[in-house]
């Protein structure tokens, strides 16, 4: 099974346990680190039915998201009561479009995004296996302004002790996909071994972090 079938039968079985209710706390405690101003541009890749959309579409006029299920795209406008202008731009990518928010169903690869200010990503890079970060980066990096900057949220543990996604992103190889870029490690929050996320799945260690990567980069 490839990546885009996993995650379509994710949404279409309702398995969704990746998905956060309400707006993500280490979101809203660290977006200031990115010294966002209402004009910048902001892209969430991967972001499902996200709550995030909405906070940041608060703050800022510009706020796109990509995702490959449209189940996913579909759900988060009925959800919140918003009627889209719907918009079939090739066989592979329509876009869900109300006010400050802009939403592409299909590949991030190959969606039709604007080049933008601040990166978002909460679930995205986690949710790729190690053969896709490379290109990953390379399309995220594709995509951000000169002076851009990324708040990233990634997870270390032991990978051999669980099966991904998401998949664990040590410091290393944190530095070593962005390398050439400003990186700083906002926060790491390390799990007790008696925590739900590390006792049930039995892990030796669990331990969320959020990164600031700034492009100081003059293209």
């Amino acid at each position: 099974m490839d990546d885009f079938e996993f995650w379509h039968n994710k949404w279409a079985a309702n398995q969704i346990g990746f998905h956060l209710m309400e707006v993500n706390p280490l979101l809203m405690e660290y977006w200031s680190a990115t010294k966002p101003q209402r004009h910048d541009k902001v892209l969430l890749p991967l972001c499902g039915k996200s709550e995030d959309l909405v906070w940041l579409a608060e703050r800022h006029d510009d706020v796109q998201g990509v995702e490959l299920s449209s189940i996913a795209v579909r759900a988060f406008f009925a959800e919140h009561f918003y009627t889209p202008l719907v918009t079939e731009l090739s066989t592979h990518h329509t876009s869900y479009q109300f006010d400050e928010l802009c939403l592409y169903t299909g590949d991030i690869f190959t969606a039709p995004l604007q080049p933008v200010d601040i990166i978002y990503d909460r679930a995205a890079l986690v949710a790729l296996p190690e053969t896709r970060w490379h290109d990953y980066v390379k399309r995220l990096l594709a995509l951000l302004n000169p002076g851009g900057r990324i708040l990233l949220v990634t997870l270390d543990y032991e990978q051999t002790e669980l099966n991904g996604p998401p998949f664990s992103l040590s410091e290393e190889v944190v530095c070593r996909l962005f390398a050439g870029l400003s990186i700083k490690k906002l926060h790491r929050d390390e799990v007790g071994a008696q925590h739900p996320k590390r006792a049930k799945k039995g892990l030796s260690r669990f331990a969320e972090e959020v990164w600031l990567i700034e492009r100081m980069d003059e293209l």
